[in-house]
């Protein structure tokens, strides 16, 4: 008997097709006794302790104090969720048109990424310069620990079943009940899984990161979260391109497409600005130029 002929004539496997596709998780909630916890939320928690767990090693690494990272850690979390959140309804306010309220639901999706980075960037720069932090420092330590958070984060769209991209056949597409399909498209069962393609593509992103510091320990501070900068947007542009759920559009092109665009354009040009500048120009405020000049080693 042909494979085939077998699954065809074994109903629960031709029901769910499991050899040809990826399953969505039937519930988004995981329930421990009395608690529920959403998994969204969870996933994004997970991603977060070890984002910091990562960046409070590399910094430790290069001489500096791990509780200082800990320390900016709590506002900067705070702000990057609730930028991301501003910056998702903002861009998807119509989705929000005449029932406000579900602005505050946060567990059920919705957080933009490029607001989160932005606040949550902007608010730990700010808390490190009050802790007199060498700030160029901190920000290389936390490149690889963003992508990383990122990728287990992203995990919260799986049980969602949200952030998939275009219809496929390919053996990896991901099978979205029907309740949860885009309009027009309700025989369609597998979508392309963009929420796993951007998370594959921020673990590689964090892998040539940490490979880039090891093979460069001497390259400008600074340098390594420029490039984290510039190559998530990178991720995001293809990525963002495979999407056709409603979003705002600019000229036609979805908002996220352009502001990806600028963030690869910004990643640039602070890379050329950055190698520019005189290599003894203190790093910190009060920071001596041997000590802005010291160099650290590397932790992967």
């Amino acid at each position: 008997m042909s494979i085939s002929v077998w699954v065809a004539s074994t109903p629960w496997l031709a029901s769910t097709h499991w050899l040809a596709s990826i399953p969505s998780p039937s519930r988004n909630a995981i329930s421990l006794g009395p608690l529920h916890l959403r998994a969204y939320g969870l996933a994004i928690a997970l991603g977060v302790l070890a984002g910091v767990a990562i960046a409070q090693r590399r910094y430790a690494a290069r001489g500096g104090d791990s509780n200082d990272i800990a320390a900016i850690a709590t506002g900067s979390v705070i702000a990057g969720l609730l930028g991301a959140r501003a910056y998702h309804v903002l861009t998807d306010y119509h989705r929000f048109q005449g029932h406000w309220f579900d602005v505050v639901k946060v567990w059920q999706g919705g957080l933009g990424i490029p607001g989160g980075l932005m606040a949550g960037v902007l608010v730990g720069v700010f808390l490190a310069r009050r802790r007199a932090m060498n700030v160029p420092w901190a920000l290389d330590a936390a490149a690889p620990a963003l992508p990383v958070a990122q990728a287990i984060g992203r995990l919260g769209n799986w049980f969602n079943q949200e952030l998939f991209g275009r219809p496929t056949t390919l053996p990896w597409g991901l099978r979205i009940d029907p309740a949860y399909r885009p309009a027009g498209l309700a025989d369609v069962a597998t979508y392309h899984p963009a929420f796993l393609y951007e998370g594959l593509w921020n673990l590689s992103l964090a892998a040539a990161l940490v490979a880039y510091d090891r093979r460069y320990p001497r390259a400008r501070p600074g340098r390594l979260f420029a490039f984290y900068v510039g190559g998530y947007g990178l991720g995001r542009l293809w990525i963002e391109a495979l999407r056709i759920d409603a979003a705002t559009l600019i000229f036609g092109v979805r908002v996220n497409i352009w502001m990806s665009l600028a963030t690869i354009a910004g990643a640039l040009i602070w890379l050329l600005l950055w190698g520019r500048r005189r290599p003894a120009d203190p790093l910190v405020s009060g920071e001596s130029e041997a000590q802005a000049s010291a160099e650290f080693p590397v932790a992967g």
